[in-house]
């Protein structure tokens, strides 16, 4: 006779079939992940032979199947009524005696090893397959006592197969119900509540990218997380420089965390938990140290690589011993199912007022009118092509959210049920937004746009918009070295998957203006500031150990992100080239900037670097990016200095450079200088005795030399990069860098916009292209077609001689 109960420690994936995914996965990695430090709590299950045989007592099962059998799964009202009556008929039944005999030996020697608090889950026997994700379908509960309360826990998760997700999900993903067994899990308990929970993923959740940790955190049991009532905080680590040794940590997000899931006072109670609010001290405290995360991190990447497939992982801090325990964990079955070799990039073709904004789920953009839904009862309004505003979704609003064309919460982060089930179904969604519920109006038509990075937003009336489809499996060998311009760290996952040989265009500037938004003065003289201004500052800064640490780590984090996406391949990380006026416009910018008639033309670039003004501001970036290249390991960030006038800024960057750590040739580390004045043509040589090489800026090369001012409408037709002195100008570089052995290539829009003036550059010897990513595929073809006519013209040349 087969048992209906088993503990953990005597189970594995081979069982799933007797006690489904989560449950087996549990056992496997009690069983094989122990010795990699890898802490999960004990406890047992209940089989899948137990369920059927309770169902098939006084003909429970046929009951439930006679119900189904005539049931329209997209009728909403009745998919909840038929739901609510077979829940409520599994409640009502009694347990077999065997069964509750078994239950009460199992949880008696459980109990008298813990502190007799446990977790109820469930565990379905088609669960967590790596094609189908029935994750968050049943219930959980949470902080049971006594032997009375985990057998009503069981009794009610058993029922919980029937909840109107589970029944829609198993109708459109083919699986019978009858086929679909429960087994119950009963755990001992991580005080949590305590200390603080979530999910990871090992790869990021948006993008697909496989080479990261995703993990999210907030305080008090991790349920608050996966149902979407707190926007958690969130920890990027990169698996290569983890297995290197080396921090890996290379992104942190600062989430609200207002509220948090705790014990309840009452343990005689049959649900144990209340939701409290977190104070607003630790509201501005990442939930999780550095050395946590990497632990973490450390954890997922061996599970990872025991299952051999991405994996979607919850973990609980336990607050009593502070350590770090893994509660469950299951195969990430959304983009590790997608297929490679293609790309589908959304991009708006205009915007307008952002009505509200939050974390961008689905990397698609959706229009329609809003459709706002304060309570599960109402979700029978929702119509196909209605934006769904709510303040949080659960699982059982999945067979609404299919009809949605965008889903917009006040609440939740990005591993969230609303987030999980929003990918699956491949409906855009925006989750955290706060005011949603409130700033959106009934029936006005918006734009849900997830297709800008990690932000998602929404926009005013319905805006158009274009997919572009690539099929980067047609792509033929480039003739040139196809680079990436890259400034927005958040879209970095997703355009390393766009065939590239690396980065030949960061721009500092964009983390500066958007990651961080003060002005470095602002954070150096931090106590000077007025009141008011370091209010600002500080706000900005939270999380932090003071603005100036916060100004420096995240430029850290910035160009880490991009450095870990394209490895190993070279970024060209360009210094900032803000203007006067561009630096005006970061907090407490005015304080310190001048008022200049011409930026374009003024305080910028090599020679800001070198001002004595400037000194202490251009020590943070080099601080920043020395810690980038020799303590996080990216020995693949190279630096670019822009706008050198003269060969005496020339020296004195590379001086001021090498004071800083940064020195030409330590690490491996290449300078290179960006080609945008006529001064480094003319001069080619010289000034490649203190650089690597050139980067052209094909754009303020034109400028320059045409006397073009290049935002000005007036004289657009003017502004060519074709031109015959431009191009001059370029080959004279070009032979320059060739000639010595250095690196030369061009980072501007010309090659895109003109394939005679790509082809004219292949010609002159061009060493790498470095476009927008969305140009990558286009002008990659271009290219290549240009040289295979080449080729095919000097084959006919030659037969005819």
């Amino acid at each position: 006779m087969q048992p209906y109960v088993i503990p953990f420690e005597q189970l594995g994936m081979g069982d799933v079939e007797r006690v489904g995914g989560k449950n087996a996965s549990l056992g496997e990695m009690i069983r094989h992940l122990s010795h990699a430090g890898v802490r999960v709590p004990g406890g047992f299950a209940t089989t899948a032979d137990a369920y059927r045989d309770f169902l098939k007592a006084d003909g429970l099962d046929q009951r439930i199947d006679a119900a189904l059998d005539d049931i329209d799964i997209d009728d909403i009202e009745a998919l909840v009524h038929t739901g609510a009556q077979i829940r409520q008929w599994i409640c009502e039944a009694p347990f077999p005696a065997r069964l509750l005999e078994e239950i009460a030996s199992h949880y008696h020697a459980l109990a008298a090893n813990s502190n007799g608090s446990f977790a109820v889950r469930s565990s379905a026997t088609a669960e967590d397959l790596p094609d189908a994700s029935f994750a968050g379908q049943q219930e959980t509960f949470l902080n049971i006592h006594g032997l009375d309360n985990v057998l009503h826990a069981i009794k009610e998760v058993f029922a919980s197969l029937y909840n109107d997700r589970a029944i829609s999900y198993r109708a459109h993903k083919g699986f019978k119900h009858a086929d679909v067994a429960l087994s119950a899990g009963i755990q001992c308990m991580v005080r949590s509540d305590l200390g603080a929970a979530g999910v990871m993923f090992t790869l990021d959740t948006e993008s697909g990218f496989p080479d990261v940790v995703f993990i999210t955190a907030a305080y008090g049991l991790g349920e608050t997380v996966v149902q979407g009532a707190v926007n958690p905080d969130e920890f990027y680590v990169h698996k290569q420089m983890l297995g290197a040794s080396r921090p890996g940590l290379i992104r942190r997000t600062l989430g609200s965390k207002r509220l948090k899931m705790v014990f309840a006072g009452d343990k005689s109670a049959g649900v144990s938990t209340r939701t409290v609010e977190v104070a607003e001290e630790d509201c501005n405290k990442f939930t999780l140290s550095d050395c946590e995360v990497r632990e973490l991190a450390r954890y997922a990447v061996a599970i990872e690589k025991h299952y051999g497939h991405p994996m979607d992982i919850e973990w609980g801090k336990s607050g009593e011993d502070g350590k770090l325990y893994i509660l469950q964990a299951r195969p990430e079955t959304v983009k590790s199912q997608a297929r490679p070799g293609g790309t589908e990039k959304f991009h708006l073709r205009s915007r307008s007022a952002v009505l509200t904004s939050g974390r961008a789920i689905g990397q698609k953009i959706g229009t329609g009118p809003v459709r706002i839904v304060k309570h599960a009862s109402e979700m029978s309004c929702v119509q196909p092509g209605d934006i769904l505003v709510t303040d949080m979704t659960d699982p059982n609003w999945e067979p609404v959210m299919k009809r949605a064309a965008a889903i917009v919460t006040n609440r939740g982060g990005r591993t969230c049920h609303a987030a999980i089930i929003a990918r699956e179904l491949g409906v855009p969604a925006i989750v955290g937004c706060n005011d949603a519920t409130t700033t959106l109006t009934e029936g006005t038509q918006v734009t849900v746009s997830c297709a800008e990075g990690d932000t998602g937003r929404c926009y005013d009336g319905a805006l158009d918009y274009e997919v572009v489809r690539t099929d980067n499996a047609t792509l033929p060998p480039p003739p040139v070295k196809i680079m990436m311009n890259v400034g927005n760290p958040e879209l970095a996952f997703e355009f390393a998957q766009i065939p590239n040989s690396g980065v030949g265009l960061a721009r500092l500037e964009f983390v500066i203006s958007n990651m961080i938004g003060i002005h470095p003065k602002a954070v150096l003289e931090f106590d000077r500031m007025p009141l008011a201004l370091q209010e600002k500052i500080l706000r900005r800064a939270r999380g932090y150990a003071s603005p100036q640490t916060f100004f420096v780590d995240k430029l850290v984090e910035g160009v880490a992100s991009i450095a870990a996406a394209f490895w190993p391949k070279p970024v060209i990380v360009r210094l900032s080239d803000f203007k006067s006026n561009e630096y005006r416009m970061l907090l407490g910018g005015e304080l310190f900037e001048p008022d200049e008639e011409n930026p374009m033309l003024g305080f910028r670039g090599a020679a800001r670097y070198t001002s004595p003004s400037f000194h202490d501001c251009f020590a943070l970036e080099c601080q920043a990016m020395k810690r980038i290249r020799d303590e996080m390991g990216y020995n693949n960030v190279e630096l670019m200095v822009p706008f050198v006038r003269n060969l005496k800024e020339a020296r004195d960057v590379e001086a001021l450079l090498a004071i800083h750590g940064l020195r030409r040739g330590d690490n491996g580390l290449r300078l290179i200088m960006m080609c945008e004045v006529p001064s480094n043509a003319l001069l080619a040589e010289e000034f490649l005795e203190h650089f690597d090489g050139f980067s052209i800026g094909s754009n303020d090369l034109t400028q320059l030399t045409l006397g073009v001012d290049r935002d000005s409408s007036l004289v657009a037709g003017s502004f060519d990069e074709r031109d015959i002195a431009v191009k001059r100008l370029l080959g004279m570089a070009i032979d320059a860098c060739n000639k010595l052995g250095k690196y030369v290539g061009i980072c501007g829009q010309g090659p895109s916009d003109h394939p005679d003036f790509a082809q004219w550059l292949m010609d002159a010897g061009i060493q790498s292209v470095s476009l927008n990513p969305d140009t990558v595929a286009d002008t990659w073809l271009k290219l290549a077609n240009a040289r295979q006519m080449q080729k095919s013209a000097a084959q006919k040349d030659l037969e005819k001689a």
